[in-house]
């Protein structure tokens, strides 16, 4: 079963499992990976009571061209270990895709493990030079080849070989 609700409809012992789950996931997941998951919409799958998967969609702010997009960033994808390759991963993405027409775009950035999963479903992947808008400027963002674009509510018109900005944030940029 999948759920959907906003961070402040998440109880803390929920939100405590969430932080649980992606630190098991992720090796170097830290306090600013867990804020950044934040503030926005969680998908969160269960097996019984017990939380197996999570995803969240936040909003972000993305520069392309002379545009400025209205972004869904995609956050903390991550199924239990001993739940994964059973499909949770997918149903979570459909759950986050459905929230995407709020969006002019959604964006992530993919784990080596995760692209795969992203690019079967039609997310694409960014070709061109990242950067981020720092408190300093824009700054390149350097090994930044797993950022991933999904159209949101108008057709993909993106050159994805152009330049991408992202707004700042503490943590990952992407």
């Amino acid at each position: 079963m999948i759920r959907l609700a906003h961070t402040a409809q998440l109880p803390a012992a929920e939100l405590g499992a969430v932080r649980d789950l992606l630190e098991g996931a992720y090796q170097d997941f830290d306090l600013p990976g867990w804020e950044n998951t934040l503030g926005g919409m969680h998908a969160l799958a269960f097996s019984g009571d017990e939380l197996v998967g999570h995803a969240s969609l936040v909003q972000r702010r993305l520069l392309h061209g002379d545009r400025v997009l209205n972004t869904g960033y995609v956050e903390g994808v991550a199924v239990h270990a001993d739940h994964r390759r059973r499909g949770i991963a997918s149903e979570l993405m459909v759950v986050m895709e459905g929230l995407l027409p709020g969006y002019e775009v959604g964006a992530l950035s993919a784990s080596r493990a995760g692209a795969p999963l992203y690019a079967g479903r039609g997310w694409q992947l960014w070709r061109g030079p990242t950067f981020a808008l720092t408190p300093g400027g824009i700054r390149r963002t350097e090994d930044d080849d797993n950022v991933y674009v999904f159209p949101g509510r108008a057709p993909l018109d993106l050159d994805l070989d152009g330049e991408l900005t992202a707004d700042w944030r503490a943590g990952d940029v992407w």
